[in-house]
C-alpha cells in the first residue's frame, strides 16, 4: 500500500468556527459560512466538517442544496456533519430525532461521508451491550440515506477509549458503522499507540482528528478538551509517531485536524486555519513510503 501524498487535511468543525465552543448555547460560529469556506479553501484544506447549530442555520438561510453549490465551487472533496448524542435514550427522543432528522437531510445533500455521534459526559462505562441496537438503528438510516455513523470515543464520556470502542464495533457488526479515533482522546484516555495497534481494524476507522497538547492537564478533563489543544508539533504528544500508528493500521486519509482553545478562538478565522493546516503537515513523513 502507497501512501496518499501530500496528505489530504479536513478542518474539522471548531477548526475554522471561529470564537464559540462547544456546549455554549448556541453552538452557532459568529463567521458566515461563505466566509469559512473561502478560508479553508484559500488556506488548503481539502474539506471541512460542520456542527448541527452551523447546520440548522445554514439550511434556514442558503438551504442544504444552496451550501452544497457553494462547497462544489470552491472544490472541496470531503465534509462532515456532527454531533449526536442522546441517540441511545427513547425517552429522550424528543430532543435527539429532530437533530438526527436534519443530520441525515444534511449528509445526504451535502455528500457527508458520516455522521458524528458521541456519548454523555460522564465517566467511561464498563458494560456497554446497551448500545449495540441503537448504534444499529442508526446505522440502517444512515446507510438508506447514503451515510455512515461514525463513533467517538472520549474520556469523559460513556465510550471512553478506543480500544472500548473499537469491541463494542466487533459487536455491533455493520460496515456503515465506525469510529472517529481523535488523538487528543487517545493520549488523555492513556491509550498507547501498542494498545490502538492491537485493538483496531482498518476498516473500522471511518475519520482520524489530528491535535496536540501538554503533559498536564488544566482545569477538568472536558475544560482542557474544550480550552488548551495546541498546534499540532508544538505540544508535547508525539503527533507523528501517532500518524505513523494510524498508517501502519491501515488508514490513510484524509486526515482531520481538530484544533480546540481558547488562543485559537481569538485569531481571524483564515490565519487560525493557516496555522492548523501549516502545523498539520508538518507532522507527517517528508516522503511518500509505501507501507509494509
Amino acid at each position: 500500500m502507497t501512501s496518499t501524498y501530500p496528505p489530504e487535511l479536513v478542518a474539522s468543525c471548531w477548526t475554522s468556527a471561529g470564537n464559540v465552543a462547544p456546549l455554549q448555547i448556541p453552538e452557532t460560529s459568529p463567521v458566515p459560512i461563505a466566509e469559512r469556506l473561502e478560508a479553508m479553501a484559500s488556506t488548503g484544506w481539502s474539506g471541512y466538517g460542520l456542527a448541527h447549530d452551523d447546520l440548522a442555520s445554514a439550511q434556514s438561510t442558503l438551504g442544504f442544496p444552496g451550501l452544497r453549490k457553494l462547497i462544489d465551487d470552491a472544490g472541496f472533496r470531503y465534509v462532515e456533519v456532527e454531533l449526536l448524542s442522546g441517540w441511545w435514550d427513547k425517552s429522550l427522543v424528543h430532543l435527539w430525532r429532530p437533530q438526527f432528522d436534519l443530520l441525515l437531510d444534511a449528509a445526504e445533500t451535502l455528500g457527508a461521508r458520516f455522521i458524528k455521534v458521541g456519548t454523555a459526559i460522564g465517566d467511561p462505562l464498563n458494560e456497554l451491550d446497551f448500545l449495540v441496537d441503537p448504534l444499529r438503528r442508526l446505522t440502517a438510516e444512515a446507510a438508506m440515506r447514503g451515510t455512515r455513523i461514525a463513533l467517538e470515543p472520549m474520556p469523559f464520556s460513556m465510550v471512553g477509549s478506543v480500544p472500548a470502542a473499537a469491541e463494542l464495533m466487533r459487536k455491533v457488526d455493520m460496515p456503515e458503522c465506525g469510529l472517529v479515533v481523535d488523538y487528543w482522546h487517545v493520549f488523555r484516555a492513556g491509550t498507547t499507540f501498542g494498545e490502538l495497534s492491537r485493538s483496531l481494524e482498518a476498516q473500522q476507522i471511518f475519520g482520524v482528528e489530528l491535535n496536540d497538547a501538554d503533559a498536564e492537564i488544566r482545569g477538568s478533563l472536558f475544560e482542557d478538551t474544550r480550552d488548551n489543544r495546541r498546534l499540532c508539533g508544538q505540544g508535547d504528544q508525539d503527533v507523528t509517531g501517532f500518524i505513523r500508528t494510524m498508517k501502519a493500521i491501515g488508514f490513510d486519509g484524509p486526515w482531520g485536524v481538530e484544533i480546540l482553545s481558547k488562543e485559537h478562538r481569538q485569531l481571524p478565522v483564515k490565519e487560525a486555519l493557516r496555522q492548523a493546516h501549516a502545523t498539520a503537515l508538518a507532522c507527517f513523513p517528508a516522503d511518500p513510503t509505501p507501507l509494509l
